[in-house]
């Protein structure tokens, strides 16, 4: 029996802390749109108005969310594909458009990586502001780290997959 190395022990260990991280930011942000979401409906209701800053908060939220959520499910592989190709192709097949559409889909996310990072630039320099004087790069930079962090995901998702073709033994 051959133990696993201390480092892969350590990188196991910060990958479930870093899943854990992600599942508790992504339910304390839906907890927290939900709440408000209902604040605000009561507040009208009452006839009190609705808080000015609600609105643009939830829409806030709902951009951190998603960008959560596609890095967790990046880090999963459990992003929206069509696998067309998946069922004709043998193992090894199937294993090499994996890498193709991993590939394509790290470069698309660089991309996006890049120009979200323009984009906060832009805000920082022209000094926007969000929910009534906060500055709206600080809401932005959600983006060019979630695009980054999916780009990185994608990456590993290649490496992992090359080196099950270049192992011998059955491909996964």
């Amino acid at each position: 029996m051959t133990w696993p190395r201390k480092s892969d022990r350590v990188l196991e260990k910060a990958n479930k802390v870093g899943h854990w991280l992600e599942n508790a930011f992504l339910s304390m942000l839906l907890f927290g749109m939900i709440l408000l979401g209902v604040l605000q409906i009561f507040l009208r209701w009452a006839g009190e108005g609705s808080l000015a800053w609600g609105d643009e908060a939830i829409r806030l939220m709902v951009l951190w969310i998603a960008m959560i959520a596609g890095i967790a499910a990046a880090h999963e592989d459990r992003h929206i594909s069509i696998d067309v190709l998946s069922r004709v192709l043998p193992a090894k097949g199937k294993v090499v458009a994996a890498v193709v559409v991993d590939l394509f889909s790290m470069c698309v996310c660089l991309a996006l990586c890049w120009y979200s990072i323009l984009m906060v630039q832009f805000a920082f320099e022209d000094g926007e502001i969000l929910l009534g004087g906060l500055p709206a790069w600080w809401f932005q930079s959600i983006l060019p780290i979630g695009f980054g962090l999916i780009s990185w995901r994608y990456l590993i998702w290649v490496i992992k997959r090359l080196h099950s073709l270049l192992r011998p033994g059955p491909t996964a």
